[in-house]
């Protein structure tokens, strides 16, 4: 059993113990970013005096090895080894020698596994904003295909007006947009650099810690090195945006099954996107969004879990703090996953717009330009909205839309009824009039595509950092 701390004890550990502890089967994940910390960690040594040139190459040249060997197979991260850490030092003192062991001087495990976690987590904060930015691209596709597509819009899940496919895509992209601001606020927020904390109590070492966050691609050294050890916060943050990410997949793909279904009919699920059943040959099942919305609770779960692992802490470090990971890694895979499986579906899905504006057309949508038309000839709103109310009462029994009664009919309710009222209802009219910003006109939709162009420009105009090795290799 390879272990960093066997001097204080007489005895080994019982091998229950520790399997128990030991945490390798989950965070040999993190081999890139501890050879990219240690890297950093020995070149700001040589640059303090604290190692020699010879040792600080000896060390970079044997990590390196390491990592090469790993990535092309010939080396593997077996569960002998109680940690990452470990891994990589008996590694490095088997290939390098003595010098290997100095490795560690100025550094603790709780300093190690921090710097650890951020990088890993903020490299995938970067890869799920990605997967965000292509869902967006194709948000906006349907969008700027869509400006005349008429549908009804909803609330309780009744028909309540007209609007457009555009419109309704958009409010998906916001949410998304949303998801991805959130997500930069996290990466600054977290960008900090916890090693040289030690243990918790910094190091008697003349260690140079805004150099070596400069070679990690971070904004400077954490201030507090208690703090930098027992923050999880960034996690916290991480898992939550996650979870909010999921919950917008999750009321996406609750609307598509709706659509999906025979009564409504409003898309139909490319078939590389939907399985059939066992027994009922005529079924096309929207599995992918069944499934992302089942997946959701996952999310939310590995947050309530890191959430309660951290409320009785106190500081410093504890080993509690080890159960971050696992439901971080899950989450995380889970969540990329199903961006990417939901984006392929909406990017081939067919949207029948044609019984999407018959559905418009026969719920009443227009009731309430029907009520504003005659507030434009003079009747009060709340006798208008009676009206109206009777009106549609009257289609209901004869089953009709308002706008297919004729003229004497609609009189019958107000005199004020003309024969422009026709127009002034039409699903067109009711759609092409709304021109404030947010509003599902052409207009106002062209000026929200448009700003959304500029977000995505931004988006990809935003330098992001390079991979680990790829980062310090530069800096070497």
């Amino acid at each position: 059993m390879a272990q960093l701390w066997g001097g204080r004890f007489t005895k080994e550990t019982d091998k229950l113990v520790y399997d128990f502890n030991a945490s390798i089967s989950f965070d040999k994940k993190f081999f890139e970013q501890d050879i990219e910390g240690s890297i950093a960690h020995v070149v700001m040594m040589e640059k303090q005096g604290i190692l020699t040139c010879e040792e600080k190459d000896a060390i970079v040249k044997g990590l390196t090895g390491i990592r090469r060997d790993v990535e092309e197979g010939s080396l593997s991260v077996t569960e002998e080894y109680e940690d990452i850490h470990s891994f990589m030092e008996a590694n490095l003192i088997e290939r390098i020698g003595d010098t290997g062991k100095k490795l560690h001087t100025g550094r603790s495990r709780n300093d190690q596994v921090a710097l650890d976690m951020k990088l890993y987590v903020r490299g995938q904060v970067l890869q799920v904003s990605d997967s965000l930015k292509d869902l967006l691209e194709t948000l906006l596709s349907i969008m700027e295909n869509n400006l005349t597509t008429y549908m009804p819009g909803f609330t309780h899940l009744q028909k309540a007006q007209p609007t457009t496919l555009a419109h309704h895509m958009g409010a998906y992209f916001e949410m998304f947009k949303r998801d991805v601001l959130r997500l930069g606020d996290i990466y600054k927020r977290m960008n900090y650099c916890p090693l040289g904390a030690g243990a918790f109590a910094g190091t008697t070492y003349p260690l140079d810690r805004s150099y070596t966050s400069s070679l990690m691609g971070f904004e400077g050294p954490t201030i507090n090195s208690m703090d930098s050890v027992a923050d999880r916060d960034y996690v916290i943050e991480f898992l939550a945006a996650l979870s909010t990410i999921m919950m917008h997949l999750s009321r996406f793909c609750e609307e598509i099954i709706i659509w999906n279904s025979n009564e409504y009919r409003f898309v139909e699920i490319d078939d590389g996107f939907s399985t059939g059943s066992s027994i009922m040959p005529q079924k096309k099942n929207p599995d992918i969004a069944e499934l992302v919305r089942g997946k959701t609770g996952r999310v939310y779960g590995a947050l309530v879990s890191i959430l309660t692992t951290m409320k009785g802490l106190p500081l410093a470090y504890n080993k509690d703090m080890q159960e971050d990971k696992e439901v971080t890694f899950d989450a995380i895979e889970t969540v990329k996953n199903c961006l990417v499986l939901f984006n392929g579906m909406l990017s081939t899905m067919k949207f029948n717009k044609k019984i999407m504006e018959e559905s418009a057309m026969k719920g009443f949508t227009n009731a309430t330009d029907a009520a504003d038309y005659l507030v434009n000839k003079g009747v009060p709103f709340r006798d208008a909205h009676g009206i109206i109310g009777q009106l549609v009462l009257y289609c209901i029994e004869k089953n009709s839309p308002i706008d297919h009664l004729s003229i004497e009919e609609l009189k019958k309710f107000s005199s004020l009824f003309e024969g422009d009222v026709y127009d002034a209802i039409s699903l067109k009219t009711c759609v092409e009039k709304r021109l404030t910003m947010g509003a599902p006109s052409k207009k106002a939709m062209e000026e929200a595509i448009r700003m959304n162009k500029e977000f995505l420009a931004h988006m990809r105009s935003c330098p992001q950092v390079d991979k680990a090795h790829e980062l310090t290799g530069k800096v070497l």
